[in-house]
């Protein structure tokens, strides 16, 4: 797909957009028309996201249809729903809905508002994330450990390729947090990476590629290396306390 058909992709999703806002969400203050469609990075299998924001609701909720051909994802807030999840987002390190907002077009009659919590959010991704610190720290790099144990003995091919694939979005986090730099999930954890070390990233894709056909020695080395910088291996000294309200009468 070319630029051009990308454009115009682009202005067939935004237009769907302003449809769904008509027919479903009349009454919102404002709407954030968001996603790779958008942004001109889509595909022909590329979904819309809409942040939808009324004035006032009793609760958030998600949901997904479908308008002129595209599939749509539909989250719908008042202002204070959003500002929540926008912080839960940020404070686990997955800037997911600060991303959406951040990078939205904006509909609505509301379109100030819109723009004032789209700079603040701004503000916020560009600050980077919270250090790593704490449980949340200790539990990440403990889940690296425990992986990177699996790979250390001679195992099945297939046994190699998963537990990579389980150390995958681990060890990403690991090395995007620890160099304070936002995490994702799925296709953002190679893209994030690509942006903060190309060549760390490519590193990181060869070592994957090669443990997912069931040589698991180049991950496992990166890995360790990655470990190191924390302080090497965790698991000596780990405990994590079950909630008090862990149990059942028999």
């Amino acid at each position: 797909m070319d630029d051009i058909q990308k454009h115009m992709l682009a202005e067939r999703a935004l237009a769907a957009g302003r449809r769904c806002v008509a027919s479903r969400f009349a009454g919102a203050a404002f709407v954030f028309v968001t996603g790779s469609l958008i942004r001109g990075e889509g595909t022909a299998f590329s979904d819309i996201d809409l942040v939808v924001v009324f004035p006032t609701l009793e609760r958030a909720w998600r949901e997904s249809f479908t308008e002129d051909g595209f599939p749509v994802e539909a989250f719908v807030h008042d202002p204070q729903t959003l500002a929540h999840y926008i912080h839960q987002d940020a404070d686990s390190g997955y800037p997911i809905m600060g991303n959406m907002v951040a990078t939205g077009s904006i509909l609505g009659p509301d379109i100030e508002r819109a723009r004032l919590i789209q700079a603040n959010v701004a503000g916020m991704l560009a600050a980077g994330p919270k250090p790593l610190a704490g449980e949340n720290y200790d539990m990440l790099r403990y889940q690296v450990t425990d992986l990177v144990d699996d790979l250390r003995g001679t195992r099945p091919p297939e046994e190699v390729a998963a537990i990579a694939a389980l150390l995958y979005q681990k060890l990403a986090d690991l090395i995007l947090l620890g160099r304070g730099a936002w995490t994702g999930r799925g296709k953002w954890a190679p893209r994030l990476m690509r942006k903060l070390d190309a060549q760390l990233a490519a590193e990181f894709d060869v070592a994957f590629r090669l443990a997912t056909a069931g040589d698991g020695a180049r991950f496992l080395a990166l890995a360790d290396r990655e470990l190191a910088s924390h302080g090497g291996r965790y698991f000596e000294g780990f405990k994590q306390d079950a909630p008090l309200e862990a149990r059942r009468l028999e």
